[in-house]
């Protein structure tokens, strides 16, 4: 159990550190999307209390099969994973209505493979696979329907949009991997490898979400500034 402590304590320091870079960074753009970025911060904040839990040996749950799954990780991914998704369709300007309903596929993916994990096979590869396919609707409505709110933004705007759904697409694929191949699964990876390939991938992805929308957010209100300097010194003066 010491090198899960270790991982854990690494990850509660990463979110940390994380979660200050995204506060003082929120600071640097417009004070119209801070609003979003303060969700975007909180994210790394509520990850930085799950694994302070999971480092104090808080949170364990004994599964059908005799092994461990963390309970403040699932409930960490059911708060956090949904706000990154409702946040790259609100950047798209998706309805309330449509980022509900991915939120809501997104929560049911988490709910799904937390349960599955609990229990022996095959009800664990059943739920498995319900929980994949929930996430395969995440994935096919943000290439979809968000797609087509996305390309009538400023360009700008649509490039945030795809580079945040690529950033988290490609690395929320790894979950289910880690899964299938951990001891939720077939059990190739032990507990301990697998809490440290988890932990690097979750800070790197919720800080890392932050850290891209703060930098694209700033970039684009220096470009306006840039824009709007340049009108008012081309703008001809009328004599008197």
């Amino acid at each position: 159990m010491l090198g899960l402590t270790t991982w854990f304590t690494i990850g509660t320091l990463g979110m940390v550190v994380g979660t200050g870079m995204l506060a003082y960074g929120i600071l640097l753009v417009p004070s119209e999307r801070r609003r979003q970025l303060a969700l975007a911060a909180l994210v790394p904040a509520i990850a930085a209390v799950a694994y302070g839990l999971m480092a104090l040996g808080i949170g364990g749950l004994g599964t059908a099969d005799g092994g461990t799954v963390f309970v403040p990780r699932y409930v960490d991914w059911l708060l956090t994973t949904p706000i990154h998704v409702a946040l790259i369709a609100l950047i798209a300007g998706a309805s309330t209505r449509a980022i509900a309903r991915l939120a809501a596929l997104q929560a049911a993916t988490i709910v799904f493979g937390f349960v599955g994990a609990t229990l022996a096979a095959p009800l664990n590869w059943a739920l498995y696979l319900v929980g994949s396919a929930c996430f395969g609707g995440v994935v096919y409505l943000m290439f979809t329907e968000t797609e087509a709110l996305a390309e009538e933004k400023p360009d700008d705007v649509a490039a945030l949009f795809r580079k945040l759904r690529a950033f988290v697409v490609v690395l929320w694929l790894v979950y289910p991997i880690i899964w299938s191949v951990g001891p939720a699964g077939f059990e190739i990876m032990d507990l301990e490898t697998t809490a440290l390939v988890v932990t690097y991938i979750d800070v790197v992805s919720k800080v890392g979400f932050g850290l891209i929308a703060i930098n694209d957010f700033v970039k684009m209100a220096a470009a306006t500034d840039e824009t709007a300097d340049v009108d008012v010194v081309g703008d001809p003066q009328v004599a008197d």
